[in-house]
């Protein structure tokens, strides 16, 4: 939340930044020539004392929204040294997209004295690496599915939010899910079932414990590892077992054990939030008044929906200790 100033009476709340600027970036492997890929949606807003800005028409105190957007683009090739395509530019090394969104906040803070706050947003594009008769291609990627994601809030004393994320996890079980004992009453026509399909598209994001800069490691930080491993503890949650899978009661059971098993395996993880959509495939079944059985249903034939749909979300911290 913005910080709020009185004039004339008045409370007043103020943020300018910019938003969807694309960049993408190749890096070159020295040891196997293998290249790395990465394109990224950027998004940054500024908290600042540009009051001025406002209220007499003054702008000299106005970080450019322009330059904002080239900061990310040279950026990228340097690391660390100078706004989106000028950072992009000045990172050499292969960054994640968490530690380049540090990089931005710590930029702006850093070099405008009066920017208060910078919140960094970005999603990365899911490119993968293609591979040919069984090997990864040194330079090929493909389009996949779920996007990572990451937020950064950076206070100019230094106080640190960090947060990761998947967005359009795609997930369906054909078997294993039902629905019962839920509550019925007049508008009530569901059905109870043990026998249903599951579908849903997760949207998760996690923080991190990280409160300060100070407390972030100069050494590697892996938190593209981190993204990875955490997307797989959510999948294998949700399907269980590879043979016999998990028995899932809802959508908000199935939720729950997901975000508590993230919590349990990561101790650097603080909090997750999830959103899972139920997405219903509705049994088919067919007749007329001349053939009273054109299609039954048999646990076999569904009509795919997408609206209207479920919406399930809910998030999961850990309790701070008080001694």
């Amino acid at each position: 939340m913005a910080p709020k100033d009185e004039i004339d009476g008045m409370s007043f709340e103020q943020r300018h930044g910019k938003e969807r600027v694309r960049v993408g970036r190749v890096w070159r492997s020295r040891e196997d020539g293998r290249h790395f890929f990465v394109e990224w949606n950027v998004s940054i807003s500024l908290l600042s004392d540009c009051i001025p800005a406002y209220v007499r028409a003054d702008n000299s105190d106005i970080v450019a929204t322009d330059t904002m957007k080239n900061t990310v683009r040279y950026l990228l090739d340097y690391c660390f040294i100078l706004d989106v395509y000028v950072k992009a530019k000045e990172c050499s090394e292969k960054v994640s997209v968490e530690e380049f969104a540090i990089l931005l906040a710590k930029h702006f803070t850093s070099l405008y004295p009066q920017v208060t706050t910078a919140i960094i947003k970005i999603v990365e594009k899911p490119w993968e690496r293609i591979s040919i008769s069984g090997q990864p291609h040194n330079h090929g990627f493909k389009l996949g599915s779920e996007r990572h994601t990451t937020q950064v809030i950076l206070n100019k004393n230094g106080n640190l939010q960090l947060t990761s994320g998947v967005d359009g996890l795609a997930l369906l079980k054909t078997t294993q899910s039902g629905f019962e004992g839920f509550i019925r009453d007049l508008n009530t026509i569901l059905p109870e079932t043990r026998e249903r399909m599951l579908a849903t598209e997760v949207s998760a994001s996690w923080r991190y414990q990280f409160e300060s800069l100070q407390s972030i490691s100069r050494g590697p930080l892996g938190f593209t590892e981190k993204y990875l491993d955490v997307k797989k503890v959510l999948v294998d949650t949700f399907f269980g077992p590879p043979k016999q899978g998990v028995y899932s009661p809802s959508v908000q059971a199935t939720l729950y054990d997901m975000a508590k098993a993230v919590l349990a395996r990561f101790p650097d993880v603080s909090s997750i939030q999830l959103k899972m959509p139920n997405i219903h495939f509705l049994p088919v079944n067919l007749s007329s008044k001349t053939n009273p059985v054109i299609v039954k249903f048999e646990d076999d034939v569904y009509l795919p929906t997408d609206e209207p749909h479920g919406s399930i979300e809910a998030s999961l911290s850990r309790i701070r200790s008080k001694m």
